[in-house]
């Protein structure tokens, strides 16, 4: 464990800036922690460390006591992380420990932190450019999960730079858990085993018709049409949209995909054989659940299969509420739930659940593969989007690894049928119909 200040030197004694960043981002691991002033805490020869290199860090440590004001001072440069490369900070995360939940001193330390730094830095300063609006502007300045405001929050991540997505994500340009066939496959087989896993779960045969909601670059809707089905694919992103459709022009399949800068809601068509939803729930609100359901449901013909797969929560008590990096920088409006309150509101709608799955095993092997990518790529991803929003990157995807690890979060696919009037399910088969 790493050696703090006894207790009461924690609270009346004065605290240099290096003892005060071992007080915010202590760890389960030793670590070293240097700052500007010349001070240094905690081993000499550790191998991982912080380090706090200007008063502007001071000030966001100060002003933001937690996750955000490391993740401030972190993506601006104030602070600066020793011993692992930014495209993949994931060994220093592991040995920060405790959920990567940056704490927020005790009163009576935090009121010793004061003192020590002086009161000039409480006054707050602008985030980095990076960090999105805090949810009470959103909420003031748009309807939460209204369309406008919806296509606001995907254009502030997938908008980023297709150039950029294809050096982290790898030629399938697919940003959702992919299923590993084995721990060491590449990160393509897995791609390709997952849209696999969705198509032989969904029953498609050539012929059939498939949409798919919040579709990305296009990997599913390629995918399915390459095995002769049918398939529309709807993203809110003009990126994704025009980078998915170009993708098919070129492969040869503009017969069979399509994919449309639209909400899924704007979606006319019906009578589909099968819908895919695969990375869109974390998007849309929990509160929104039974009409995304409920309309999902209309778009099937009676016996079409849904495939929901997300990101969720380990239990369905905690508030559905993204914290707040990733609110500020990843994600804004995204909500998590457990896979229970997914299967609930699916029911509640009439939909009939046959088969759900806990994947977040494969999302943690995911993660691994696009930080490597982000690292072999590092240079021309800076160029690309600039330091701080590649650093951005390179911290949530080596968080969110450890989070599938320790069972943070978790990656359900959730798979449903629309019945008759009579509970008829169109005849499918007695037990799963496809391998793992």
């Amino acid at each position: 464990m790493t050696t703090y200040k006894p207790d009461s030197d924690r609270t009346t004694g004065k605290l240099t800036l290096a003892q005060i960043l071992e007080i915010f981002a202590a760890g389960q691991t030793p670590m070293k922690f240097t700052a500007y002033d010349g001070s240094s805490a905690g081993p000499a020869d550790a191998a991982l460390g912080l380090d706090l290199r200007t008063p502007r860090g001071t000030t966001y440590l100060a002003t933001a006591p937690g996750e955000l004001g490391m993740a401030r001072a972190y993506v601006s440069g104030d602070v600066e992380m020793q011993g692992v490369h930014p495209g993949d900070p994931y060994d220093l995360l592991v040995a920060l420990g405790d959920k990567l939940d940056f704490k927020r001193p005790p009163a009576r330390v935090l009121a010793n932190i004061v003192r020590s730094i002086g009161f000039e830095h409480l006054k707050p300063i602008a985030p980095p450019p990076q960090e999105a609006l805090p949810r009470w502007r959103r909420i003031a300045e748009g309807l939460r999960h209204s369309k406008t405001r919806d296509a606001e929050a995907i254009h502030h991540h997938y908008d980023v730079s297709n150039k950029f997505y294809e050096w982290v994500l790898g030629p399938s340009m697919t940003y959702t858990c992919a299923t590993y066939p084995e721990a060491d496959a590449s990160l393509e087989e897995a791609q390709d085993n997952k849209y696999r896993l969705v198509f032989d779960k969904l029953r498609l045969q050539p012929g059939d018709r498939l949409l798919d909601v919040g579709c990305g670059w296009g990997g599913m809707v390629r995918y399915a049409a390459r095995h002769g089905v049918k398939a529309i694919g709807v993203t809110l992103s003009t990126q994704q949209a025009e980078w998915a459709q170009r993708a098919i022009q070129e492969q040869g399949l503009s017969d069979l995909a399509e994919v449309r800068h639209s909400d899924y809601r704007d979606v006319r068509e019906s009578g589909f054989d099968a819908v895919s939803s695969i990375g869109l729930t974390e998007h849309i609100g929990v509160q929104n659940y039974p009409a995304y359901f409920r309309f999902l449901k209309s778009k099937m013909r009676v016996g079409a299969l849904l495939l929901n797969h997300c990101i969720t929560r380990p239990e369905n008590r905690t508030a559905a509420a993204a914290d707040a990096f990733i609110d500020r920088y990843v994600f804004p409006d995204g909500e998590l739930t457990g896979s229970g309150r997914i299967i609930t509101e699916a029911q509640n709608v009439g939909l009939e659940v046959l088969h759900e799955e806990n994947l977040r095993h494969h999302y943690a092997l995911t993660l691994r593969d696009w930080c490597r990518n982000l690292v072999e790529h590092w240079d021309e991803a800076v160029a690309e989007v600039g330091l701080p929003t590649a650093k951005v990157w390179g911290l949530y995807m080596a968080g969110s690894r450890v989070g599938f690890e320790t069972n943070v979060v978790q990656l359900h696919q959730v798979l449903a049928v629309k019945l008759d009037e009579k509970g008829g399910d169109g005849g499918l088969p007695l037990r799963p119909w496809w391998t793992p």
